[in-house]
């Protein structure tokens, strides 16, 4: 009697883990697109800032140059 219980519980553990295992892949692969996605825009947005404020330094330097000529 105590083996059918502990086979039972066993059972019972591996069903869980299974179940646990075969769900989250789905789930990790839509996180990872969507960390991936949240990356993309974050770099994006950083570039955009970078670039905007390269234009003004160039845009300064540019204009102290034409002034002391």
């Amino acid at each position: 009697m105590k083996n059918v219980f502990k086979f039972g519980f066993l059972g019972l553990a591996l069903s869980v883990a299974i179940a646990a295992c075969n769900s989250t892949t789905s789930e990790s692969e839509e996180t990872a697109d969507s960390l991936t996605n949240e990356i993309e825009a974050e770099v994006d947005a950083t570039t955009d800032s970078i670039d905007s404020i390269g234009g003004a330094a160039i845009d300064s330097l540019d204009s102290l140059s034409t002034d002391s000529l």
